[in-house]
């Protein structure tokens, strides 16, 4: 997902210092145990793993029958490093949705092809395409579409979301929600949207949260011939023709992959580790997210080889539909919320697989000052000592955060990661092996200790006080917006 949404929210000092004395009581032996999962890590299979993943099933767009061979194999691996409680988790989505073929080109007044693809979760054109005259749409507003509905009918409409997102995506969702169906009513044909990558480079993405179909046909357009149509239109008219072939389906089930490994002392007890199974198709899906499933996997694998569990359960999950707005575990959050009042803290790998830093505490001090003696010490070693107080809503810890669990998201390097994000360029070989096993090792690390510690390493926040954190961090708009949360 990665809107990028951040912000920053400072806990009361008492919690600071309760925290960092409950995990100041570590168990002595932590480290020594610490130190064979993460060499396990180191001389595991995670390459290769990735490969199966990322070469032989490809792009797992959530509800696709690649998604469904990802959730077999997933089922498999965890079977094979000795966890039998492994099972899959349905929910629903509203609309299943699966890519086909699109062609664009303009007709006049030049004679050239347009580089096109369907934006997801939209349906087809009529057969053999539409073509019309090419309208820009600078404001999508309810009132200014009714007002141009004559304008507007029997037109390709030239709309921009990028400036219509912007840097309030919440806001956009919303006039973006509120446009769809009102371009329909005005007799649009379909939507051009031009993308926001160099060299006519196109994205995959969609126009919506939660996996609705759209009304009308959306095609991205490559940034450059994007920009062509805009200087043509300035001239005079312009006329293209689009062709937009899809799969749509109504309400389909997905299933999330979870497993448990039972603790020894108080199995009641649990931590989660999760990644999204999921991908866009240009690529397939290696960094986004093949990487972090992977990386859930083989500390799946390292703990099951120690051969004696930790103190508290340590669950593990593979999410869908998270490029959709992490449906799979808002749904997991659902079904299992009577749980969660057990669920001691969240780990969430899917920011890529660049050099580790260390951990993000998603606005949360105490966590913070909780970690700094792992941070400091263990983590450090592994290169994952530093510790960020961003908060966002845009991957899997998000909905385990607004129900006041203790989140971390795995904090690493991201300069080349959009290079790569939701582009045909996601591949297997733009991992790199040691960055890989490196975040893997943080990741197996700082769950043995959570599982392991004496006492919780952070409270369970309360209604209000997540309230204050996502105001602080100005994201209560947008949790609001797509039905997660109620103030």
């Amino acid at each position: 997902m990665k809107s990028r949404r951040t912000g920053r929210f400072v806990a009361p000092i008492a919690w600071l210092v309760l925290a960092a004395l409950s995990w100041a009581q570590q168990p002595a032996d932590l480290k020594p145990t610490a130190d064979r999962l993460t060499a396990a890590i180191y001389s595991g299979p995670a390459m290769s793993t990735l490969g199966e993943l990322a070469d032989g099933i490809g792009g797992r767009v959530t509800g696709s029958p690649a998604y469904l061979r990802a959730t077999e194999w997933a089922l498999a691996k965890f079977r094979s490093n000795g966890i039998e409680n492994v099972r899959l988790e349905p929910f629903t989505i509203e609309a299943g949705w699966r890519r086909g073929t699109a062609s664009g080109a303009m007709l006049s007044p030049l004679a050239r092809p347009l580089t096109v693809a369907s934006v997801g979760w939209t349906p087809s054109t009529p057969a053999g395409g539409v073509e019309g005259e090419v309208v820009m749409v600078e404001d999508p507003s309810v009132e200014e579409l009714r007002l141009r509905t004559d304008e507007l009918r029997g037109k390709i409409a030239f709309l921009d979301t990028r400036n219509i997102v912007g840097g309030d995506l919440a806001k956009g969702l919303a006039k973006l929600d509120a446009a769809w169906p009102e371009l329909q009513s005005a007799g649009v044909l379909a939507v051009l949207a031009p993308d926001r990558a160099k060299n006519n480079v196109l994205n995959a993405h969609d126009s919506s949260w939660g996996a609705r179909l759209l009304p009308l046909p959306v095609a991205g357009v490559g940034m450059e011939d994007g920009e062509l149509i805009q200087r043509e239109l300035k001239r005079g008219p312009v006329r293209v023709h689009l062709m937009v072939e899809n799969r749509t389906s109504g309400e389909t089930t997905v299933n999330n992959v979870v497993d448990e490994i039972r603790g020894r002392e108080r199995p009641e007890e649990w931590i989660l580790i999760g990644a999204h199974l999921d991908s866009w198709d240009f690529g397939t899906g290696a960094q986004d997210d093949g990487a972090g499933a992977v990386s859930v996997l083989e500390v799946a694998r390292a703990m099951m080889a120690l051969g004696k569990p930790p103190r508290r359960s340590v669950r593990f999950a593979l999410w869908g539909g998270e490029e959709q707005g992490m449906l799979g575990s808002y749904a997991y959050t659902q079904t299992h919320r009577k749980e969660l009042g057990k669920c001691v803290a969240v780990l969430n790998d899917d920011n890529g697989a660049g050099h580790p830093k260390g951990w993000k505490v998603e606005g949360r001090a105490d966590l913070m000052q909780a970690m700094l003696p792992w941070s400091r010490g263990l983590l450090k070693d592994l290169s994952g000592g530093d510790l960020s107080m961003d908060i966002t809503y845009d991957t899997d810890h998000g909905p385990f955060m607004l129900l006041g669990i203790p989140a971390l998201d795995l904090w690493v390097d991201m300069t080349k990661y959009f290079e790569v994000h939701h582009k045909a360029s996601d591949t297997f070989d733009k991992v790199d092996p040691l960055d890989l096993k490196a975040g893997a090792a943080i990741l197996a690390a700082t769950a043995w200790a959570l599982a392991e510690s004496d006492k919780p390493i952070a409270p369970r926040l309360d209604h209000a006080a997540v309230r204050e954190m996502l105001r602080n961090a100005r994201l209560e708009e947008l949790v609001e917006q797509v039905g997660v949360w109620k103030p």
